[in-house]
C-alpha cells in the first residue's frame, strides 16, 4: 500500500487541482481502506484508486450542496481556489493545471491515469469500471483539449509575428 501512496497523491492533485484537498482526500482514502474490508482477488493498488476516485466524487457533491447553501458569495470555492492558484510556482506549471481543470472530469480522471500515473489503457478501464474503448475515445478528447488550451492563443497573432521576421 505504502508504493501505491504517492501516485494517489498525484492522482488526488490532478482530481482536486490543488495540494491540500489533494493530501484530504488522500487521508480519506487511506482511512476508508484501512478501515474496510478490501474485496477479494482485487488489485489493491487499483482499488485505492477507484476508492479515491469515489471519495472526490462525493466530495464534489458536497460542495455543490455547500455553496448553493452559501449566503456570503466571498467564500466561494473559485475564489478560493484561484487565490491559491496566484501562489503556485512555475507559469507554465499554471498554464497545465488551468488546461487540465478545464477538461471534463471524466476526461481528466483518464488523462491522469494514463498520461501522469502510466496505466495502461486495460488498468484504467478497470479502474474506472468503462471499457477500453471508453478510456481511448476520452484519452483523446483530453488531448486534444489540451493541444488546444496550450497552443498558440491567437493563429492570426502568431502568422503576423512570423510575416514579421521574415520581412525583417
Amino acid at each position: 500500500m505504502l508504493e501505491v501512496l504517492p501516485r494517489l497523491r498525484r492522482f488526488a492533485v490532478s482530481l482536486t487541482g490543488n495540494r491540500h484537498d489533494a493530501d484530504d482526500l488522500l487521508q480519506s482514502t487511506v482511512e476508508r481502506v484501512l478501515t474496510r474490508a478490501i474485496p477479494e482477488d482485487v488489485d489493491v493498488s487499483k482499488w485505492m484508486f477507484r476508492v479515491l476516485r469515489n471519495l472526490w466524487i462525493d466530495e464534489i457533491r458536497a460542495r455543490d450542496v455547500r455553496l448553493k447553501a452559501a449566503e456570503r458569495p466571498e467564500w466561494r470555492e473559485d475564489q478560493i481556489v484561484a487565490g491559491e492558484e496566484a501562489v503556485l510556482g512555475e507559469l507554465t506549471l499554471r498554464e497545465v493545471e488551468r488546461a487540465m481543470a478545464a477538461l471534463p472530469a471524466e476526461q481528466r480522471e483518464v488523462i491522469s491515469l494514463v498520461a501522469v500515473e502510466g496505466l495502461s489503457y486495460r488498468e484504467a478501464a478497470e479502474v474506472l469500471e468503462v471499457p477500453i474503448g471508453t478510456i481511448m475515445s476520452r484519452l483523446a478528447r483530453a488531448r486534444a483539449g489540451l493541444a488546444k488550451q496550450l497552443g498558440p492563443h491567437d493563429s492570426a497573432e502568431a502568422a503576423g509575428a512570423r510575416t514579421t521576421r521574415r520581412e525583417g
